[in-house]
């Protein structure tokens, strides 16, 4: 019982109820007592003018017999006229002349009363166990008398009004407690509909889209349970390729250190060999190190912890800190390596998190472009932005594929496999964080990773050259 009345539908039927019931009883109370005190107010009005007519006629022409009071109460409609007198001083006040058959029903009649006790004309209603009469009473022969003129009000209309006005009310209501019964039914349908559409969303079920063609609040409620549908879909699909991916690029290496770990428990092992295996096992070892170095910076970048400084850091110093950090392995892989800088380069950037940005370009030039393809790094300054460019001269990256590269495990086709395809997506979101961006130019023969960031103002940019 208590879930029914707790019902979004039980509740806006009753709310709709409510409402139609209010409006209803604001009709009534504006109608019917409006009509009714109408019709009391009309024929008070009328008491009041037949009364005012006969005063004059009664100082002249009243006689004790009845026939005067008779006779005018035939002209004015056979509205009932009565002369009333106190029959003593401190009696009460009662008819000596009616037109009407009894006269015991005026006797101690208010407004006559009030009339001869304050000798000024009154005027009012007197409400009997069936009847409201208008009444009418003015002191006539110096104030001795009290001349009342007496007529029942005509509510028969009024009541029929009001009986209709209640039968209509109740027919409306029992409408609006259909309508708003079925119209909830609808509605609550509709959020129902959304009720399972986010239990399945909870329970990791995101094959079925959420539909609502009613539109309103609702259908914009259904489109957001939609976008949230759709993201979270690619979030679910993007950790598990990430789960999987990550899976593969930790059993690589721990799949060859344990065949290597075999392979050196062979006592016939010769001592060249032994050396070889040990220094294969100390490049899977750092292979291991350096992914679980990328992933806890990606776990990081996504929960929002990791956190850059903001300093005048010297591009040109780092450039050439690169190049001396990569001088053995441009060496050992037949690349020729080279630092060109443009005076003094300043940004505002993480000096450690800017080294690692360009240890990551600068390493994925060396290791993804054939031997003897020239690397150079160059720091300069453009439009007031501070740039550490990585340029190399292999076959190039093609268009549809620039964009790809930043998406966590992507590899070009035809490059390397040894490293763990994380560099470049950690290298655009440490960019982000400090304010820049990662820019490709690409062409076969000659493509540059750029890392752009704000110029520091220790040392202004110089103006580029104007050309002719």
């Amino acid at each position: 019982m208590s879930r029914f009345v707790q019902s979004v539908g039980t509740q806006l039927s009753l709310a709709l109820l409510l409402v139609v019931a209010v409006a209803l009883g604001i009709v009534y109370l504006t109608v019917v007592p409006s009509l009714r005190d109408r019709a009391i107010n009309t024929r008070v009005a009328g008491m009041e003018k037949i009364a005012g007519k006969l005063r004059p006629q009664v100082d002249v022409g009243w006689t004790q017999d009845n026939g005067f009071v008779a006779t005018q109460s035939e002209e004015n409609g056979g509205v009932r006229i009565a002369l009333m007198q106190p029959p003593a001083p401190q009696g009460t006040i009662a008819p000596i002349a009616d037109s009407g058959q009894v006269g015991n029903a005026l006797v101690g009649d208010p407004i006559a009363t009030r009339a001869y006790i304050s000798g000024a004309k009154t005027h009012g209603t007197v409400r009997t166990s069936e009847t409201t009469y208008a009444e009418s009473a003015v002191p006539v022969l110096g104030g001795s008398y009290v001349l009342l003129v007496r007529a029942p009000v005509e509510l028969g209309s009024i009541a029929l009004v009001e009986r209709r006005v209640l039968l209509a009310a109740g027919v409306a209501l029992l409408i609006a407690l259909l309508l708003g019964y079925l119209g909830a039914r609808m509605f609550a349908r509709r959020i129902r509909r959304l009720e399972r559409a986010a239990d399945r969303i909870a329970g990791g079920r995101f094959d079925q889209p959420v539909r609502d063609s009613g539109g309103g609040e609702l259908g914009a409620l259904a489109d957001a349970f939609e976008r949230m549908r759709v993201r979270l879909a690619q979030l679910d699909d993007a950790r598990r390729a990430f789960v999987a991916n990550a899976s593969h690029e930790l059993r690589t290496p721990l799949f060859s250190l344990a065949g290597f770990l075999e392979l050196l428990d062979d006592e016939e092992l010769d001592e060249p060999t032994r050396r070889e295996f040990l220094s294969s096992m100390r490049e899977q070892v750092d292979r291991l190190t350096k992914l679980a170095s990328d992933l806890l910076d990606l776990s990081r970048l996504d929960a929002g912890r990791l956190t850059v400084e903001r300093e005048p850091v010297d591009l040109t110093a780092l450039a050439r800190d690169l190049e001396a950090e990569f001088t053995p392995l441009a060496a050992s892989s037949d690349h020729p390596l080279s630092a060109t800088v443009d005076g003094a380069v300043f940004a505002e950037a993480d000096e450690l998190r800017a080294l690692q940005l360009g240890r990551i370009l600068v390493e994925n030039a060396l290791l993804h472009t054939p031997a003897g393809t020239p690397v150079e790094i160059r720091a300069q300054t453009r439009r007031g932005n501070a740039l550490l460019e990585i340029e190399d001269g292999g076959p190039g990256i093609p268009a549809d594929q620039r964009q790809q590269l930043f998406e966590r495990f992507y590899r070009l086709d035809g490059t390397r496999a040894s490293g763990s395809g994380l560099g470049l997506a950690i290298a655009r979101e440490l960019a982000g964080l400090m304010e820049g961006a990662i820019e490709i130019e690409s062409e076969p023969g000659r493509t540059v990773f750029a890392l752009v960031l704000p110029a520091s103002p220790v040392l202004a940019p110089e103006p580029e050259p104007v050309l002719p």
